[in-house]
């Protein structure tokens, strides 16, 4: 009877309290179903768009891919109310609010509970930060300037694995007489996974490489069972998708694990995994606590620094060979400042038209799609009053092309208007958040734009591209936006 009580409690009336606050200060939305909230409608929504297969001079990703949260927009405002499952979610698009949202570094806004038990969370043990400092249970365990050192020292080895790119290329189109019609995906997924294999794992580098192809089956599983997280027990059923997604986690948990325990009998090596497992080391976590830290951390720098560097330098390059003056202008500016040497990080500095354009590319096609809070406790955000076990969202593809932020052109590709900055670029550079916001904002941006730059620096001083007539544009999420058919390019070499 107790159980009863309990769930009743869980599913009916601990939603239905949360819903009649927000409704009291008139935030309403769709009326959810029992057990599974809105699903049903988000899933008819998304059956329900059209694409087109090719690029078009805007790119309205957030109609796309939530075509539910446009309808919805109209229908109850800037903020709305909505549920996956029993998981009562707050949709956030008000300027005000999303800044102090933005702004907030109140513990009280944490990670939503339903991601602690997903893809990549730490499961409340340990937080990665942007800087690169390890906390945990608010203890700092890892310096900042350690990580940014290892970023800074990584430059030779990422032109290296970009040279790799090259000569690939390079053999392609000799054999396909001059021009190459190439499916570029896999070749940034290499090499970024290179780079990253090898900054976490050293010299088992090999083994990083093996681990990451397993993360990536495991953000396939994951991505097509995202919308059912809030269902109730949903995530304990052994259906089919559950059982694959076990199956993987506990391989990748055995692998990490393998490279740790081979870690301790050789000798000392300062690369992120190092430095990570030195950091859990002085802690008053348990053994179990720790080889979580460790696994869950290992997971966080797969989609920091892997997938999404792979996933942004896809969309950079697509947007350059549609864009053809902006692809000679920086190719021009590289040379121009390069002049034959290697690249370095003072040049990098200096190129501001590249900057811009990743930038731009960030805009329209960030890899971090929603960013999503959950009030620890009853909070504010300017006259919004959120009460304590509501998610916030902010969807960072409709800020990110807000015409009332960023103008009449907020969904064309127009590098310019970051050319002063992302502060001078919109009326609210809060709203401009390709790697997140506030203290839980992606640990890799960092490594991620100095691999982004020389890549693609590197690729336009070697070939020119247009787009294949091959190509189909057709963004997806899983857990990051991603080219659903992937991009392919023509590509000459210069």
């Amino acid at each position: 009877m107790g159980a009863i009580l309990v769930l009743c409690h869980e599913l009916v009336v601990k939603p239905m309290k949360l819903r009649a606050r927000l409704s009291q200060q008139g935030i309403h939305g769709p009326p959810p179903s029992l057990l599974f909230g809105n699903i049903r409608e988000i899933k008819k929504a998304r059956f329900a768009v059209v694409k087109d297969p090719r690029p078009s001079s805007t790119h309205n990703c957030a109609a796309l891919l939530f075509p539910f949260f446009q309808q919805w927009r109209k229908q109850y405002g800037e903020v709305f109310a909505f549920s996956l499952g029993n998981t009562q979610i707050l949709f956030v698009n008000q300027p005000d609010a999303v800044k102090e949202i933005a702004t907030c570094t109140s513990l009280a806004l944490g990670k939503p509970s339903y991601q602690q038990k997903e893809f990549g969370t730490l499961l409340g043990q340990g937080i990665l930060t942007s800087n690169g400092a390890v906390w945990v249970h608010q203890r700092k365990i890892l310096a900042p300037e350690l990580y940014m050192d290892k970023v800074k020292g990584m430059m030779d080895q990422i032109i290296d694995s970009t040279f790799t790119v090259i000569e690939s290329w390079k053999t392609r189109i000799e054999a396909e007489r001059g021009l190459a019609d190439i499916k570029i995906d896999e070749y940034m997924r290499s090499f970024s996974g290179d780079v990253i294999s090898k900054a976490c794992f050293g010299s088992s580098y090999s083994r990083g490489e093996e681990i990451f192809l397993k993360l990536r089956d495991l953000q396939e599983a994951l991505s097509k069972k995202s919308l059912y997280t809030g269902v109730p027990v949903m995530r304990y059923l052994p259906t089919k998708g559950n059982r694959e997604a076990w199956a993987v986690e506990k391989e990748i948990r055995d692998l990490i694990l393998q490279v740790v325990k081979e870690r301790k009998m050789a000798s000392y090596e300062e690369d992120l995994l190092q430095m990570v497992v030195e950091g859990a080391k002085n802690t008053y976590l348990s053994q179990e606590a720790t080889e979580r830290f460790i696994v869950d951390n290992c997971k966080n720098i797969y989609l920091a620094g892997y997938e999404t560097t792979a996933v942004s330098a896809t969309w950079c390059l697509m947007l350059l060979a549609v864009n053809q003056e902006w692809q000679h202008n920086v190719r021009k500016e590289v040379l121009e400042i390069s002049r034959g040497r290697t690249l370095d990080a003072d040049m990098l500095r200096k190129m501001k038209q590249l900057t811009m354009v990743i930038q731009e590319s960030l805009r329209l096609y960030p890899p971090v799609a929603i960013v999503s809070r959950e009030a620890l406790d009853d909070m504010k955000f300017g006259e919004i009053f959120v009460p304590k076990g509501v998610d916030i969202w902010l969807m960072v593809l409709a800020l990110h092309t807000d015409p009332e932020i960023w103008g009449k052109d907020a969904y064309t590709f127009d590098p310019n208007r970051f050319a002063k900055g992302i502060v001078g670029a919109s009326k609210l550079p809060q709203a401009y958040m390709p790697f997140g916001v506030g203290p839980r904002v992606c640990l890799g941006q960092n490594l991620a734009m100095v691999e982004l730059k020389l890549v693609i620096a590197l690729l336009l001083c070697n070939f020119s591209f247009t787009l294949s007539p091959n190509y189909t544009h057709s963004p997806v999420l899983r857990l990051v936006i991603e080219p659903e058919n992937g991009v392919r390019l023509l590509v000459k070499k210069l």
